[in-house]
Formats: C-alpha cells, structure tokens, sequence
C-alpha cells in the first residue's frame, strides 16, 4: 500500500478498532500514525485527543483538541473531550466554555452532562451540579455511579459504599503521579501522623504481623518498618497502585481485593491493622470494624483515620466525593466490636483547594 493517503485510512480504522477494545496506547499510535500522512485531518485530530483524555494525558490533548473543534466546530463530540481536558489541567472556564459548546451542538450528550456536573461540583456550584447529574441520568448514564455523584452534592441520604468499579478505575488512573500529588499538591500527612503516633509495644517488642489496609502505593510500609514491624501485608483494590507498594520493597505479601469482603473470610492474626485515609472511599463502616475484629490479635491495635465530621451524624458523603465519619460513630462501632479507644487525636490530614481538612487520628486496642 503506498498511497499515503489509504495508509492513513488505515491507521485510522487501526485506532478506532483499539480505541473500542480499550487498548488505548495502540490507538494513540495508530491515530498518531494516521495524522503524519494526513496532518490537521479533523476526525483524527478528534480520535487523537479522546485516546489521549482516555489515558490521562490531558496536557498532550489540548492541543490536538483545540485543532479537532477549530477544524470541525460542529463536532460535541471533540469539544466534550476539549472541555474533560481543560478541567483536569486546571482550566475550568475553558472547560465550561467548551462543556457548553458540546451541549449546544448536541443536548442529548450523556458524557457533556456528567462532565459538566463534575465541574460545577469542583468549582462549589453544587445546585447547578445536581441538575447536570440528573440530565445525565435522564440519558441513560450509569445510574449507580452518577446517583453516588448526585447525593455527594445534594446531601442526605448517601450510598453504603462508592460503586467499586469507580474507586479501582481512579486508583489505577492515579497512581503512577499518586504519591507526588498526595505529598505535594494535597499536603498528605496522613500516613505519617497515624505511624508517628504508634503507641510503642509493651517491654519494646515489635510489631509481629502487620495489615496495611488500602496500603496504596505503599506509603505506611517503609514508616512502620522502622518501628520494627516483622511482616507486612498490604492490600488494596487498585492492582496498579500494589504495583508501586511493591517497587517500594517493604511489604512481604500483596493482596490485590475489596477490602470490606476479604476481611470477612481472612484467615490469619494480625497484631496491628492501619487504614491510614482509607475510610474516605469505604462509607459505612460496620463491615470493616467486624472483619478488623476478626483477624485483630489478642492485645491487638487497630489504627486508623477519618476525615472527621462535626457532631452527632454517623458519616456524610462530601461533595470532594470523599466519605466523613464522626467521633460518636467511630467510638459506638469500638464498642460493639470488643475494642477500647487507647488514643485519639486531631489533625489535618491533606489540604482541599489550599485549606486543611482535619482528621480523626484513632487508636483503638483489641480484647
């Protein structure tokens, strides 16, 4: 095939072949492929970016995306993807600009609806967050996930837990970068205060077996190794984030699981269990604390934080998305489940938008 002109074709049938398999890389090059033979082509131009918003390579989208709608400014589709791009760079007018674009052009854009719910919500606009969620419910978005996005800007009564699907498909978006913005952009603290304020074990013995629950990328493994802990298990939903608390060495096993279910039929002892900013993604929290109870040692620790909510509420699903817990709710699972608070502390836990978000730093002992 030597017309350069059927070879782009090609590629481009290639990518769109890729891109409905999820096998976005290969798109990407197939598009890229595409475009050198056939550059400023609006509908590879389009493609391209989707791929590239797809992987998470908002930067390297913009551009393609502001050539697609310039080329083709009739196209919802290549602005709907110009304003998910604008968002998670930061520039949210450019992203509602062209979230209002795409929804000129084509109403009935489930996508548009959702992504401009999950702008509103960012910028605190939380009335005008709920009627985009609801249009996009009304076209048929997925139901379960976008009525987890309703009730965290509408209040009320929440899910038990965020949809599954949502938290691993976050997680494993996030984690190559999930360490440098936890610790830079957010001011994460929270796995540092949680192992700092470790009571020590009694006549300076060590930590046996340690559970690091929703370990991560493995922040709390290399800390609470060096307060002498003999064996740790780290486990958590997102396999790609297991791959980075790997790399990190400090971990003896692996387990890649849903936490809530696993504690359930878990067969072992373990004499200090973490959750450090776990519970944010959890919601409901009386699995957890029964399943904790099960594997949690004789004379066992339990240690773990919340973001705290004020007053007597069991807990709240924020419009950050995140799950809050109050202290009376914390201290009334302690005691259905045989534990004693030992400690508790306040703290900031990461920042929001530049302002601290306290925490419940909680440390609870076993019969």
């Amino acid at each position: 095939m030597n017309d350069p002109m059927a070879q782009a074709r090609q590629h481009f049938l290639d990518g769109v072949v890729h891109f409905e398999a999820s096998r976005l890389t290969d798109a990407e090059r197939s598009f890229e492929a595409a475009l050198a033979l056939a550059p400023g082509r609006a509908s590879v131009l389009a493609n391209l970016g989707a791929a590239r918003v797809r992987l998470g390579k908002y930067e390297e989208a913009l551009p393609v995306l502001q050539q697609a709608t310039a080329a083709e400014p009739a196209n919802a589709d290549a602005w709907g993807h110009l304003g998910t791009a604008c968002a998670d760079t930061g520039r949210m007018e450019d992203a509602l600009q062209a979230f209002d674009r795409a929804l000129q052009i084509n109403p009935d854009l489930t996508e548009g609806w959702s992504r401009l719910g999950g702008v509103m919500r960012e910028l605190g606009q939380l009335e005008e967050a709920a009627g985009c969620f609801e249009r996009a419910i009304a076209l048929g978005a997925d139901d379960e996930l976008h009525r987890y996005y309703l009730a965290s800007v509408r209040g009320g009564s929440a899910p038990d837990a965020p949809p599954r699907e949502y938290v691993e498909t976050l997680f494993d978006s996030y984690a190559d970068d999930f360490q440098g913005h936890l610790t830079g952009a957010l001011r994460y603290q929270a796995h540092e205060v949680l192992v700092r304020n470790l009571p020590p074990r009694a006549a300076g013995g060590r930590w046996r077996s340690v559970l690091d629950l929703g370990c991560g990328t493995g922040l709390c493994g290399p800390m609470v190794r060096g307060r002498g802990a003999e064996r740790i298990t780290g486990v958590d939903l997102s396999s790609r984030m297991l791959a980075q608390a790997g790399a990190c060495g400090a971990y003896d096993d692996l387990i890649h699981a849903d936490i809530t279910p696993w504690l359930a039929s878990a067969l072992r002892q373990d004499d200090l269990v973490l959750a450090a900013d776990v519970f944010i993604y959890v919601g409901v929290l009386e699995p957890v604390f029964a399943g904790v109870a099960r594997v949690l040692a004789p004379g066992g620790l339990f240690a773990f934080s919340v973001e705290e909510l004020p007053g007597d509420e069991d807990l709240r699903l924020m419009p950050s998305l995140r799950y809050a817990h109050s202290e009376a709710y914390v201290r009334r699972l302690a005691q259905a489940h045989g534990m004693q608070v030992r400690h508790m502390l306040r703290a900031p836990i990461r920042e929001d938008q530049r302002r601290p978000i306290e925490g419940l730093y909680v440390y609870l002992a076993g019969r």
